[in-house]
């Protein structure tokens, strides 16, 4: 589909936000939308056709995000409603990912809803360290909680205010020492058997056996699955670096059956409306399938990556060739694993045994 022979305007219809689609008709433009966007309707009271306006949509389309809309905007002062601006407008120039931007602006503006009228840009460092403690105290904030809102109010001193080093003294909370979650290769066996949709099964799949963030499964396009070489590019994982993964033997035909039945046109697993799948769709498919295979571990998605790093360790595998799969940018994350890994530990005896 060629998006030069259509047009698009944002608009409402029946109390909802779509995208008009003006083209020159004919058979053969409007055969190409209804392939391209199965979800694609017409109205008959505007005479035109439109899609529901979401996020994939746009970014199908090629159009802009839509601009974070902040409710209760009138908890904040005037003044402070303009520092909200600027932080909103610097996190996008950083290129920061919208699941961040949408965190960081809800940090920040906890903060500016409790300033009231007290100007921002005119905290001390001590009285945001009073703030930390508020929230430590008062409302009962956990460790990674904390730890996320002092990188968010850090962003507005640092990088719109360009006060380096302001933040220096702040004490942050202590990480739990916590190991990742995982299943053993029977678990895994068990749940996928109990998927019976091809599409469903094919994303966990690649989940386990290329050890992939469930965000960067749903980030593949067609494009990137080389079947000749076996591989498949990772294209702006975690930190937008590339990496590439081999792709498993056993899954290539499955993948050639999904293609044949689906048919996607640029990512791997489109979504109902188009544009990519969402990331909370394939969990939800993981947490459906974990409950009809009867694995009774509370694990999510994620789990699958870990079981990955953990049974190729088990395997014998390299731990720096490991942490290049992962796309780790440190070996300390990827030692992480030789904890829960049991290959050493089973063969030591328990002095129980011997006794």
């Amino acid at each position: 589909m060629d998006f030069n022979h259509y047009h698009f305007k944002f608009g409402k219809h029946e109390g909802r936000d779509v995208i008009w689609i003006d083209f020159i008709y004919s058979i053969e433009y409007k055969n190409a939308l209804k392939k391209r966007f199965p979800s694609a309707k017409w109205s008959n009271s505007f005479k035109k056709w439109y899609l529901l306006d979401l996020p994939t949509i746009r970014k199908t389309l090629g159009l802009p995000a839509k601009k974070m809309s902040v409710k209760n905007l009138n908890m904040i002062s005037l003044a402070n409603q303009k520092a909200l601006e600027l932080y909103i407008e610097q996190l996008n120039l950083k290129g920061m990912s919208p699941h961040t931007i949408r965190t960081y602006t809800s940090e920040f503006i906890h903060l500016l809803e409790l300033l009231k009228n007290t100007p921002v840009d005119e905290l001390s460092a001590d009285r945001l360290k009073g703030y930390f403690l508020y929230c430590v105290n008062s409302l009962g904030m956990k460790e990674r909680k904390m730890n996320g809102k002092i990188n968010a109010i850090k962003f507005y001193y640092e990088k719109v205010l360009h006060r380096p080093q302001m933040f220096f003294d702040i004490p942050r909370p202590k990480k739990p020492s916590t190991l990742p979650k995982m299943l053993s290769k029977k678990e895994i066996k068990k749940i996928f058997d109990a998927i019976e949709n091809r599409k469903h099964l094919l994303m966990l799949q690649l989940c386990y056996g290329m050890g992939l963030r469930v965000s960067e499964v749903v980030g593949l396009k067609v494009e990137h699955i080389d079947s000749d070489r076996m591989q498949v590019l990772v294209a702006k994982g975690k930190g937008k670096k590339d990496r590439y993964v081999n792709l498993p033997v056993s899954v290539l035909g499955l993948l050639r059956t999904y293609y044949l039945e689906y048919r996607p046109v640029e990512w791997l697993f489109e979504g109902q409306y188009g544009g990519q799948y969402s990331t909370r769709s394939v969990q939800a498919v993981f947490k459906n399938a974990l409950k009809k295979a009867g694995v009774k571990k509370q694990i999510g998605i994620h789990g699958l990556r870990h079981s990955y790093a953990t049974h190729l360790l088990e395997s014998g595998a390299d731990l720096r060739f490991i942490q290049e799969l992962l796309g780790h940018h440190s070996i300390k994350t990827t030692q992480i694993y030789t904890h829960v890994s049991n290959q050493n530990i089973q063969q030591i005896q328990s002095p129980l045994d011997n006794l």
